[in-house]
């Protein structure tokens, strides 16, 4: 079924309260012009420095300065998609055509039907019945919509970086020790699990609050490291070898802020196999008011924090990214 998006203005779903004084009116002359209010779309903090980056001019700076932009999602908050789109405009007034996306939403097998679609040849219908989105991912299509319209308008690139559901959950149950010949095509030659300790006690904390039946498939924590392993440098190397084949191009990445958190996954991915590879992460944060000062507890969560505000439902527990869930034998989602 062919799906629709209500396009609302950005200012509109991201307006945050920000705690700071009214515009003041204009200097008379001679005298120093009164700053700028921020702007509410860009409650924006440097994660190690605590710098706010809190006008579109700031946020543009640092899109257009670096050659990867990963921003992190909860996959089922339509704003956090809302903020992409956002980085991809501004990333394409600095780069024009030489853009590619990257979705962690496909796995990259689907690469040729997503190439078809992002060049037109494919109706979203058509696109969306081939792939199997409801199967593959799950979440609305029409959270994604508008990325993947601004692509197609555009004539961009967009590159499935996903490793396939069967793989990452195969080693989670067995090892990477367990995998095919066939199976292996998909990871770099080498899978390690990280030394960074803010990133690993993030994954260990995880898998200690399984608790569910999901936990009766992956036995170990040192298989349930390994396939996060192997699904983030899956990915991280999948860019790289883009990027390397493609002199020029800068990259969004659009993925879990679980894949990007303390740059310890993909990003550290990327950084490893693309020389001199400039990078910015964003970990996108839900804020019902922008924090007047950068919040500690955040500190290091990427090279930036975004904070948003998002609507407030009621009934079932909605999607976060605070703990990446632990895998079952079908990961769908998540970090």
């Amino acid at each position: 079924m062919r799906t629709f998006l209500f396009y609302v203005p950005l200012s509109i779903l991201f307006l945050i309260p920000c705690n700071v004084a009214a515009a003041q009116k204009p200097a008379k002359e001679g005298q120093p012009a009164a700053p700028a209010a921020p702007d509410p779309r860009f409650c924006i903090f440097g994660a190690q420095s605590g710098k706010a980056f809190s006008s579109e001019a700031a946020f543009k700076s640092v899109i257009w300065k670096n050659d990867v932009v990963y921003i992190g999602e909860a996959h089922g908050r339509a704003p956090d998609h809302l903020a992409q789109l956002e980085a991809l405009q501004a990333m394409k007034v600095a780069r024009g055509s030489k853009i590619v996306v990257g979705f962690e939403m496909l796995n990259m097998t689907l690469q040729p039907f997503l190439d078809d679609y992002s060049g037109g040849k494919l109706t979203e219908e058509n696109f969306l019945d081939k792939i199997d989105w409801k199967k593959e991912w799950g979440f609305d299509f029409s959270l994604y919509k508008p990325l993947f319209d601004f692509i197609r308008e555009n004539k961009l690139k967009a590159l499935a970086l996903n490793v396939p559901k069967k793989v990452v959950s195969k080693i989670a149950r067995e090892g990477l020790g367990s995998l095919s010949a066939e199976e292996k095509q998909y990871l770099p030659e080498k899978v390690e699990i990280t030394p960074h300790k803010k990133y690993n006690d993030y994954l260990k904390a995880s898998f200690a609050s399984g608790g569910d039946a999901a936990m009766d498939k992956i036995l170990t924590l040192e298989n349930y490291l390994a396939s996060m392993a192997a699904w983030n440098e899956g990915m991280g190397a999948r860019l790289a070898t883009f990027l390397n084949a493609n002199a020029g191009y800068a990259a969004l990445v659009a993925a879990g802020n679980g894949h990007v958190i303390y740059n310890a996954a993909m990003p550290a991915s990327v950084k490893a196999r693309v020389k001199g590879v400039r990078q910015a992460s964003f970990y996108t944060e839900d804020a019902a008011i922008c924090p007047g000062t950068f919040p500690k507890e955040h500190k290091d969560m990427a090279n930036y924090v975004w904070y948003i505000a998002h609507p407030k439902k009621t009934g079932p527990a909605q999607d976060s990214e605070e703990q990446p869930p632990v895998l079952s034998t079908d990961p769908v989602v998540a970090p």
